[in-house]
């Protein structure tokens, strides 16, 4: 049994390795890099405003939209299931793997990402449609299979969304709880799983609306207190700061003069682990964009491309320079990449430290627990439909502890390969439906330019 283990993760590991390789990375780049021209650089002129769309209150316009949650709402549960370990270990790994210059390439593949996650919310919201629960479903499956007429590049998008939420956005992250829980407070991990269990089973029973209530509060506070402990460690250190922003720039180019390796490896990796992080182009976000309460499609994107602003630039640009400042990175190897963010927190804040990376990993993991509950649901009731969609959640909430219980090491790579096929469905969607995007974006900009003028007017009458 245990020979046909290691040649079945021989196996896994070479088809990883080809799902994941440089054909795959250079096409979720290369479809952010053509819808960025054919938008006009619009993650540059826009941010602005999407990011104040965010987070100002719903307009009444929108309240009265079809949908079911809030855009603020929406975007915190693309944002559960955005931020999760691989803003610290994933990270980590692309120090590690790749060189500090890693980090470089990883905002570059954010940059271009945040054009790709626009397009897939705009064609998520123009495609979508009503269940016979009357809830809001839309997706990929459903721009691939209304946009394209392709039911069956559809179906195949939905079950490797649905498999894949059983891995990467369920036992992976329960058992990384359980072992963070386990190694410092010696707790159980089948306790930490049943705790879990119950914590999420109550709030999917609420459905997208709980999901977007409890996301809305807590993704704020569990992203405001992994940031709070690392912008303290930057602000205390300020003057490196410079310093360590001039080794990543000089690291991305030159890698192998500050202690990395080839720059094909800073390159690769840098755009990988970003890739995980943000999840631009997998499909994944554009299910919980289709929910929220909107008028244009193009407003809800704005919306939905400053998830990966936020999780990239922000978070992970966060955790980089905790680890470059602490020096401890060098001369590590990537089976370091667990310990590696804890321990650069550890050295600047002693006894403390710590406890925030351990923290931080229990909020998160939990929060992409919920987050993917959603994405899996929406895709195991395109293929089986939602009157079935109670024993998808069932089963969900078991394998939450089971994941927390038992070794999970090849469940996590044979989810990369299911997490790394759902991108291939969609970029082909997203290359072919570039036509739709831009026409939403004119159609939203005409719309912009009105309330521009109406704004301007009333701020003269007043």
């Amino acid at each position: 049994m245990e020979g046909f283990l290691e040649g079945f993760q021989k196996v896994v590991d070479a088809i990883n390795g080809v799902v994941w390789g440089p054909v795959t990375l250079f096409l979720i780049v290369g479809t952010g890099v053509f819808l960025t021209i054919r938008l006009g650089f619009l993650q540059i002129r826009d941010l602005p405003y999407a990011l104040k769309l965010t987070f100002s209150r719903s307009k009444k316009k929108d309240d009265k939209a079809k949908g079911d949650i809030s855009h603020f709402q929406s975007l915190m549960t693309a944002m559960a299931a955005t931020l999760g370990i691989g803003n610290m270990t994933g990270v980590a790994s692309a120090i590690l793997l790749g060189g500090v210059g890693a980090l470089f390439w990883m905002w570059l593949a954010a940059f271009f990402g945040m054009a790709t996650k626009y397009g897939e919310a705009i064609l998520a919201v123009k495609y979508r449609t009503v269940n016979h629960k009357g809830e809001i479903s839309g997706g990929p499956m459903y721009y691939i299979e209304k946009g394209l007429g392709w039911k069956w590049l559809a179906i195949l998008f939905a079950l490797f969304g649905f498999l894949a939420s059983f891995g990467i956005g369920n036992m992976t992250q329960s058992n990384t709880v359980a072992g963070s829980l386990q190694a410092t407070f010696n707790i159980n991990p089948w306790i930490t799983g049943f705790v879990l269990m119950v914590l999420t089973a109550l709030v999917l029973l609420g459905g997208i609306k709980g999901i977007g209530r409890v996301s809305a509060i807590f993704v704020p506070f569990m992203a405001l207190f992994y940031m709070a402990g690392g912008l303290v460690i930057i602000l205390l250190n300020i003057t490196q700061v410079p310093e360590a922003f001039l080794t990543i720039f000089h690291a991305a180019i030159n890698p192998e003069a500050v202690g990395g390796g080839a720059i094909g490896l800073a390159i690769r990796y840098g755009i990988a682990r970003g890739v995980f992080s943000n999840e631009a182009g997998l499909g994944s976000a554009p299910i919980a964009a289709a929910a929220a309460k909107t008028d244009y499609p193009g407003r809800q994107a704005l919306v939905s491309m400053t998830g990966t602003f936020l999780d990239t630039m922000i978070v992970c640009t966060i955790t980089g320079l905790v680890i470059v400042m602490s020096g401890l990175h060098l001369g590590l190897g990537p089976e370091s990449q667990a310990v590696l963010t804890g321990a650069a927190f550890e050295s600047f804040l002693p006894g403390i430290g710590n406890y925030v990376v351990v923290f931080g990993i229990i909020f998160f993991a939990y929060s992409t627990i919920i987050g993917w509950s959603y994405y899996g649901e929406k895709c195991f009731g395109y293929i089986f439909g939602d009157q079935n969609t109670i024993y998808y959640k069932v089963i969900f909430c078991i394998m939450v502890m089971v994941g927390a219980g038992t070794s999970v090491g090849l469940v996590w790579d044979i989810a990369d390969i299911f997490n790394g096929l759902m991108a291939i469905p969609n970029l082909i969607a997203l290359c072919l439906l570039s036509g739709v995007i831009v026409a939403e974006t004119n159609k939203f900009r005409e719309v912009r330019a009105k309330e521009k003028l109406e704004e301007k007017r009333s701020k003269m009458a007043s």
